[in-house]
């Protein structure tokens, strides 16, 4: 038996309007040794030791495919494709821009996307009996927008550039809704802050007054 959560959703667009969506319950983590053991169960055919091979077997050939720029796709679970990105402590440079480029030691793999495979996504639900878990309400920050403001201005006065975790920090807002607040006050010439830098090097700082 599963349970699902009715999420509720910050109100991104500042209508007052918030909406919920549904999410399941994760009641643990199962481990490769206790999947192992689902696997190879009493009368499975096939032992601990021969599952083990095969995942590792697995594992290690879909690293070097894509390693060698190829998609996998594993019929029934899913398709895997590399991601890349760039190399801690160097920016981002853009398609036009006169900044130095990146060479192929400044990008590396940093991430691994997967699509499921639409058989894996029907069985799963086949297999899933839900029962409700529960509502999960989101906290609101303590402060009003004109007080968000206020505070991150007041910090930009004595620090020299702030970070979207430093504004959540000040505002209590969780991730996505101060991201997105952050642009919208930087996209606003009146409001005292604007955006340098790019991708995870992006941070806000004081306008000119």
């Amino acid at each position: 038996m599963a349970r699902y959560i009715k999420q509720e959703m910050n109100d991104l667009n500042g209508t007052g309007e918030k909406r919920s969506y549904y999410r399941m319950k994760i009641e643990g983590n199962i481990s490769m040794d206790k999947f192992i053991e689902r696997i190879a169960f009493p009368g499975s055919g096939v032992s601990q030791a021969t599952v083990l091979h095969v995942m590792t077997a697995v594992a290690e050939q879909l690293a070097r495919s894509l390693a060698q720029g190829q998609s996998v796709t594993l019929d029934g679970i899913g398709t895997f494709k590399p991601r890349l990105g760039v190399v801690k402590g160097k920016e981002m440079d853009t398609i036009d821009g006169s900044e130095t480029k990146r060479n192929a030691r400044s990008i590396e793999v940093n991430g691994i996307s997967f699509r499921a495979d639409k058989a894996l996504v029907r069985e799963t639900n086949q297999y899933c009996d839900l029962e409700r878990g529960g509502i999960s309400r989101v906290k609101d920050s303590p402060y009003t927008e004109e007080e968000r403001l206020s505070r991150a201005l007041r910090y930009l006065d004595e620090h020299t550039f702030m970070r979207v975790v430093d504004y959540m920090k000040l505002t209590g807002l969780k991730r996505t809704r101060a991201t997105l607040e952050l642009q919208r006050l930087a996209s606003d010439p009146a409001s005292g802050i604007v955006r340098e830098g790019w991708g995870t090097h992006r941070v806000y700082v004081r306008g000119k007054r």
